[in-house]
């Protein structure tokens, strides 16, 4: 067994940090007039000083005690980001209740469960599409006695008792801060302000609790290592249901004083990045795969001498990141790297709103390290972080002057990590969650009698502690031959072209790996177009042969950089794209690969069936 890493604890923060509302009227004092929010409606931004920002949140926190909210209770938000989410959930917080996001993209059973599960009391709804979901659901949801929604429009004749607009809501209570300031001193730091749900990959999601003391522990300990301060700027787009934006915009903002910034809609982020320009941003690995292929894709249409110039800066650039990371530079790395960034990075960096980012992180999922090896080429220096829900969110990270690709970096915020036999990834240490909300079987079964949360991830650490992820315990292949293979090393590798959106692969108890791909219409649809190759639908694409044939060469491509035994011997193309409402993807868009794996029985016979005839 691997002996446990012991990184040292962190500094014992002020009894006054302890909660993320203390924390908002911490930074309300000291620095009243400076901006912690940001918000574009309309083309226009607004600026919400820190002041502001704890008014609005005292206000959502008196009209909520109107209401009859009280300590333990839950209150949802079912909504996108916006500056009204930060105001509502830590209201509730701030009364001692519990916030509970849900994702806007649940179809309404969904968030019937969520409503249902947590007892939520409350729900704050976005507009009249979240509304109708919350009232559809209403026999089955019967302990929600009240529905606000940010954005009345299309539901001022509904005729629901419960709904209220925001501004109606904000009425109900009286702002008085000396009431506010014995709220908050009656606040216990280690009691759950918090409920997260997981992604419920293989079952119904799990309500996770975090308590604001760990959560802000995590931030504290995040803070000196990836050197964050008041002068950082953020863009929240990530959904705030989910504990990896709750970080990025709750979190570190409210423990270094980081400016918040909420652009128009998940529709604009990339106009927003260019906009803000944030100097920490965190992208799941499908914003760099998207990024990634919208470069690839725009320099295959430039003219011969852009594209040669292009080539020779990012394949430079390449060989340079190779060399820093390695720690073996040459003497003229500097000159040529200024001359690529004169010529070609500068411009590139600016077009992506990655220009003045000291820190972009990818987290969430697995990544390719061939892709982080090409944003580091171009000088964009990717740091991998890793976390779970049950973990505060976050409890590794490449420190940016040390990054090692392949590995999430060492631990830190004073956690125990070691090994278990079969390779499992151990944790202990503060930040380690005190439950699921009413599931003690679930409690158990995720963090033992002595402390230990198990991961469900496998594995591997380095003499200076740093963390490498193979794969889920439970969706490791296990292939006919009896050899172990991550199934997410394989769809990585195929999601590197620009033209596919997402694979899965397929080989558990199977003589070889296969995969079902799902194309990427936009830019499948954009490589057609040219070679004027007609198609009507999604589904006329992906059948045509010449895509096909396409898929088939980015596959050759794919399975060279995979060792014998995982390269990709079959493949087909979904003929649809995988949905949530069908049951194929979570809310946060990762594969539920068993019910895939059902679905599209027939069709993953058919490849194993024609391989064993040929």
């Amino acid at each position: 067994m691997t002996e446990p890493v012991r990184p040292q604890p962190a500094a014992t923060a002020d009894p006054l940090d302890s909660t993320l509302p203390g924390r908002l009227t911490l930074l309300a004092r000291e620095r009243p007039e400076g901006v912690g929010l940001r918000e574009k409606t309309l083309g226009i931004w607004r600026e919400f000083p820190w002041r502001e920002y704890l008014e609005r949140v005292r206000a959502a926190a008196a009209s909520l005690w109107a209401l009859g909210v009280r300590p333990g209770d839950h209150v949802a938000i079912l909504s996108d980001n916006r500056t009204e989410w930060l105001f509502a959930d830590l209201g509730a917080q701030s009364v001692g209740a519990r916030a509970v996001g849900i994702y806007q993209t649940n179809p309404p059973d969904d968030v019937a469960y969520v409503l249902r599960h947590s007892g939520s009391t409350l729900v704050f709804c976005e507009d009249q599409e979240q509304v109708d979901k919350v009232i559809e659901v209403a026999a089955d949801t019967p302990s929600v006695r009240r529905v606000v929604v940010f954005d009345p429009r299309g539901t001022s004749d509904y005729d629901d008792p419960r709904l209220m607009d925001w501004e109606r809501f904000l009425e109900a209570g009286t702002d008085d801060e000396a009431w506010f300031a014995v709220r908050l001193a009656a606040l216990d730091p280690d009691e759950p302000s918090m409920v997260v749900y997981t992604s419920g990959t293989t079952g119904d999601p799990k309500g996770a609790l975090l308590a604001p003391a760990a959560v802000l522990a995590a931030a504290r300990a995040l803070t000196p290592t990836l050197g964050l301060s008041a002068d950082d700027t953020v863009l929240s787009y990530l959904p705030l249901c989910h504990v990896a934006e709750k970080i990025f915009t709750f979190f570190i903002p409210l423990t270094v004083g980081a400016t918040v910034h909420f652009g128009e809609s998940i529709e604009t982020v990339q106009s927003d990045l260019r906009e803000v320009s944030p100097t920490l941003f965190l992208g799941v690995p499908r914003i760099w795969e998207k990024m990634h292929a919208m470069v690839t894709l725009k320099m295959r249409d430039a003219s011969w001498p852009q594209r040669r110039l292009f080539d020779w800066a990012s394949t430079t650039g390449r060989a340079i990141a190779e060399r820093r990371l390695a720690r073996c530079p040459r003497p003229l790395d500097g000159a040529l790297w200024r001359l690529g960034d004169l010529l070609v990075f500068r411009a590139l960096q600016e077009r992506l709103g990655m220009r003045r980012c000291h820190l972009p992180i990818t987290g969430a999922a697995p990544i390719s390290k061939e892709l982080l090896l090409w944003f580091h080429g171009l000088g964009i220096r990717i740091a991998e972080a890793y976390g779970m829900t049950e973990c505060g969110g976050a409890s590794h990270v490449n420190p940016p002057e040390a990054v090692r690709l392949g590995t999430v970096g060492p631990p830190f915020g004073c956690l125990d990590v070691r090994l278990e036999d079969d390779g499992e990834v151990l944790m202990r240490g503060p930040l380690v969650f005190p439950g699921y909300l009413h599931d003690e079987a679930a409690s158990a079964e995720a963090v033992d009698a002595e402390g230990w949360l198990h991961t469900g991830d496998l594995g591997a650490i380095d003499a200076d502690g740093y963390l490498s992820i193979i794969g889920r315990k439970k969706e490791i292949l296990i292939t006919a031959g009896g050899k172990n293979l991550s199934p997410e090393k394989i769809e990585n590798a195929m999601k590197g072209s620009p033209f596919v959106k997402e694979a899965v692969a397929i080989g558990d108890a199977r003589p070889f790996v296969a995969a079902l791909i799902q194309i990427e219409p936009d830019a499948v649809g954009d490589w057609a177009a040219r070679r004027k190759l007609p198609y009507t639908s999604f589904e006329d694409l992906s059948s045509k042969e010449e895509v096909r044939a396409l898929i088939e060469g980015e596959l050759r491509l794919a399975n060279e950089g995979l060792a014998r035994v995982e390269q990709v011997r079959a493949f087909r193309l979904l003929v649809k794209e995988l949905h949530q409402d069908d049951g194929e993807l979570t809310a946060t868009q990762k594969v539920r690969r068993r019910e895939v794996a059902r679905l599209y029985d027939p069709l993953i016979e058919s490849m194993y069936r024609k391989e064993a005839r040929s």
